[in-house]
């Protein structure tokens, strides 16, 4: 079956960047001139999927508008002959169909997927988490809908992490079949260091069979009092097999500030109009320091 659904849950509080997320959505604070969310979208797009759920909470309504019709704007651009402009916020309202689903409590990433299962239905499904973005010229959710379409079951995107962090992720325990692919045979959520299986971390994409939602209807709060979409893997995976594919492509960490501030510096670095000139002011700074 051919994924054509995706989920991008965007309704945490983005506590590690206040002041700035205290009346706006993190997904909408912008590299250079898109706001992070939008990077997301279009990846589910380039991918093939043709439906999209976000999953939002109190004060994202923005993140609604954003993808919508604004029609004084396009008037007043349509007025000015602006053509240029006036077509990117028309390709932004034409990217796909998106649809909304308010999480009214902070539960939990699982939680938030199981919010989705109306929409969803049941078949097969992919997640993107907004916090991580991965630069690629294939994009990261292709890759994983290429080995879902081999394997025909749950599949995880993963990456190798250094050891000192792996308490900070979810991490699998499997078996290497093929390069870059993982039979896996457990998962944990941010174990501690002594304790980790692997170095092989969950990063933020996957594609999930709709049996989860059987699953997280009676998962319990775990780390952190929350439902964890890793605890409701570890019991899919008591009923079948799950698979972990390490993805290529540079991955920004965008829930942190270093890795945000990292995405917008090489992001900006790849605009021709900006290229030289912030090149050259990045080479100044640095001379300071």
């Amino acid at each position: 079956m051919r994924i054509k659904k995706a989920v991008i849950p965007a309704a945490g509080l983005g506590t590690r960047f206040l002041p700035a997320t205290k009346a706006q959505p993190k997904e909408m604070l912008p590299i250079v001139d898109k706001p992070s969310i939008q990077f997301i979208v279009e990846e589910a797009v380039e991918s093939g999927i043709e439906e999209i759920l976000i999953v939002t909470g109190r004060n994202k309504r923005s993140i609604e508008d954003h993808f919508d019709k604004n029609y004084e704007l396009e008037a007043a651009l349509k007025a000015k002959g602006d053509t240029e402009r006036l077509k990117l916020i028309e390709d932004i309202t034409n990217l796909v169909n998106i649809h909304y689903v308010r999480q009214k409590e902070a539960k939990g990433l699982g939680h938030a997927i199981y919010c989705a299962r109306s929409f969803v239905g049941n078949e097969p499904f992919a997640v993107l988490l907004g916090d991580d973005i991965v630069a690629n010229s294939v994009p990261c959710l292709k890759q994983l809908l290429t080995v879902y379409e081999q394997v025909q079951t749950s599949v995880i995107g993963v990456q190798p992490v250094p050891e000192e962090v792996v308490d900070q992720y979810g991490i699998i325990k499997g078996e290497e079949i093929e390069p870059g692919l993982y039979k896996v045979t457990g998962l944990v959520e941010k174990p501690v260091r002594s304790e980790a299986p692997s170095n092989i971390a969950i990063l933020g994409r996957y594609i999930i069979t709709p049996e989860i939602f059987e699953i997280l209807e009676t998962t319990k709060p775990g780390k952190g009092g929350e439902i964890q979409l890793t605890d409701a893997l570890m019991q899919l995976l008591t009923r079948q097999q799950i698979y972990a594919y390490s993805f290529a492509g540079r991955r920004y960490d965008i829930g942190s500030k270093l890795g945000f501030l990292k995405a917008t510096v090489e992001f900006a670095l790849e605009q021709p109009e900006l290229q030289q000139d912030f090149a050259d002011y990045l080479t100044e700074i640095v001379k300071q320091f």
